[in-house]
């Protein structure tokens, strides 16, 4: 199966540079123009590698979530930096190889080869991940994403790239896969650990919220288990999984 890449870059010179240099090694290009977009498709879909320019607001978040993921779905990070880019910002988010800006079409030949190795094609009969959804946690004016785990009508377990905030209760917003139901919410931290994994109860939830919840929860499979996040116990059994 053919090996995929997704491109955060907005400069146009870069993006034929990439897409020359990823076509010589038959590597498929998906471009975003946003952080936002670009942290969508990687909840939802498996990519290969990624490529992101570490200038744009939002990459260092994109890169820390990929770091989320299983080491067989994990994929291969390359962070563009520019002459004012902090490169050990780069590496710490996890980036597995650097392509200095301007780039130059050998350069970026020589070191997608190098990780072509380390890739992995998208399986489509690879385990999916149990939402495939983003939960945005609002601290304050800013929204920091993080990978819905497991849920229930009492509360959610997620994976943030970051360990939380010390704070009691948060405002919270998330999409039911397969529908276009926002699911607006307070949550109420029941615990958290040093890794970026909160359980959290529904200290708040509208009414037609609960009831699209239970609705949506009613349709899964009585075969998958769905976890309770109401003892730091929990977490210990939570695993990620992302995939397409």
């Amino acid at each position: 199966m053919r090996l995929n890449a997704l491109l955060l870059c907005r400069d146009q010179q870069s993006l034929r540079t990439l897409a020359a240099a990823l076509d010589e090694l038959e590597i498929e290009p998906e471009v975003c123009l946003s952080s936002q977009d670009a942290l969508e498709l990687l909840a939802h879909g498996h990519y290969s590698s990624l490529i992101l320019d570490f200038d744009m607001p939002g990459a260092l978040q994109v890169a820390r979530l990929a770091r989320l993921a299983p080491p067989q779905r994990r994929p291969v990070v390359f962070a563009m930096i520019g002459a004012r880019t902090g490169i050990a910002n780069a590496l710490q988010a996890g980036a597995n190889f650097v392509l200095y800006k301007p780039l130059v079409f050998e350069q970026v030949t020589r070191s997608l080869r190098a990780g072509r190795g380390f890739m992995r094609p998208d399986r489509r009969r690879s385990p999916r991940q149990k939402l495939e959804t983003l939960v945005y946690l609002q601290f304050g004016v800013a929204a920091l994403p993080a990978i819905v785990l497991d849920v229930n009508e009492q509360g959610l377990a997620l994976q943030a790239p970051e360990p939380l905030p010390p704070v009691e209760r948060v405002p919270l917003r998330f999409v039911l896969p397969g529908t276009e139901y926002m699911v607006e919410a307070t949550g109420e931290m029941i615990w958290a650990d040093d890794e970026g994994r909160v359980g959290m109860l529904f200290a708040h939830l509208a009414p037609s919220a609960k009831k699209h919840l239970k609705e949506w929860l009613a349709k899964k499979s009585p075969k998958k288990r769905v976890a309770r996040p109401v003892g730091h116990a929990e977490k210990s059994r939570t695993s990620l999984q992302v995939s397409h």
